[in-house]
């Protein structure tokens, strides 16, 4: 079986390193606001903009803060990971930044322009079946040829630590926000979230947005346990793996709750953003605005910072088309 990192919480002040160590490797990315999305949805937005970070996600935040972490020692062998395509990406570009190598084990059926970007950093794709089991088999062979640094995509705490750094920045670019929403999947995002609220601003409510048919975030907060899903299908290609041991202790502890949307409710608000905001993002990132356009009634008057997490769509399998 593949060796996780430690079951280390990670704090602030690891935030806080994290963002001193990244800060030659990533942007500070812009924060955007549309006064039609804030009238459709009676509510204050400001749209935090990953999908203009290095490599087109927010995982170059936690994947860099991995990858200089790591001694010169481990470095030389390089890192691997598993990835549907955003930390893949990431890894590979902080890889190549560092001048180490990259193995990337992805789903046969992640866009093809995601395995094109793992390959454009250097990295390594090995492909796997579209389901968690088989992701996890096919890596655990990787880790045994290369002796690599695993660099799990979400739980492990270098990467919340680094992922944090960025509701760090967007409170500090928009004063007195109530509440921030952000997609979840794994929780690697929602997790630095609260690591970084907990500590600066506690009295902020932190919502989770999943799709509908990859709801087991949602199942699991609601039955207080981890439930998994194997292989669940949406749109939405960046939110189908499940919460793990790191991830689940942030978002049972921490999170003001999880809301769902469904495919289309997802398309239409990415669609919204495509029009509005004149931006290209992919579906896992309009999840968000899909969850707050459903539920006008908790944000109503309230100014909510929203994260989106990548921009690394298919252009030729647009979902509208």
């Amino acid at each position: 079986m593949m060796k996780e990192a430690s079951m280390y919480i990670p704090t602030l002040e690891d935030m806080r390193t994290a963002r001193a160590r990244i800060t030659p490797h990533i942007y500070v990315t812009p924060v955007l606001t549309s006064r039609m999305l804030d009238e459709l949805s009676g509510a204050e937005l400001f749209f935090k903009c990953e999908n203009f970070q290095k490599a087109g996600a927010f995982k170059a935040r936690g994947a860099s803060n991995a990858v200089f972490g790591l001694s010169d020692e481990q470095a030389a062998r390089g890192v691997a990971t598993h990835s549907s395509g955003n930390h893949g990406t990431c890894l590979s570009y902080a890889a190549k930044q560092r001048g180490i190598p990259c193995t990337v084990v992805m789903p046969r059926t992640a866009p093809q322009a995601k395995k094109d970007a793992v390959m454009g950093y250097g990295g390594r794709v090995v492909e796997c079946e579209p389901s968690t089991s088989s992701r996890e088999a096919v890596f655990a062979e990787i880790v045994a040829e290369t002796g690599a640094e695993f660099v799990h995509p979400y739980n492990d705490h270098r990467v919340i630590a680094g992922q944090a750094t960025c509701s760090a920045e967007l409170i500090e670019q928009v004063e007195g926000l109530d509440a921030v929403v952000a997609p979840i999947g794994g929780g690697g995002m929602v997790s630095g979230i609260c690591l970084t609220l907990s500590g600066v601003a506690p009295q902020m409510k932190i919502y989770a947005a999943e799709p509908e048919q990859a709801d087991d975030a949602f199942r699991s907060f609601k039955a207080g346990h981890i439930i998994a899903d194997d292989a669940p299908n949406t749109v939405a290609d960046g939110l189908k793996v499940p919460l793990k041991k790191l991830t689940w202790h942030f978002v049972q502890k921490q999170v003001t709750d999880i809301l769902t949307a469904s495919e289309n409710e997802i398309v239409e608000a990415m669609k919204l953003i495509w029009k509005r905001l004149k931006i290209v993002m992919e579906p896992s990132s309009a999840v968000p605005l899909a969850t707050i356009l459903k539920n006008p009634q908790i944000f109503a008057g309230k100014r909510v910072g929203v994260i989106v997490t990548g921009g690394n769509v298919d252009l030729d399998k647009l979902p509208w088309n």
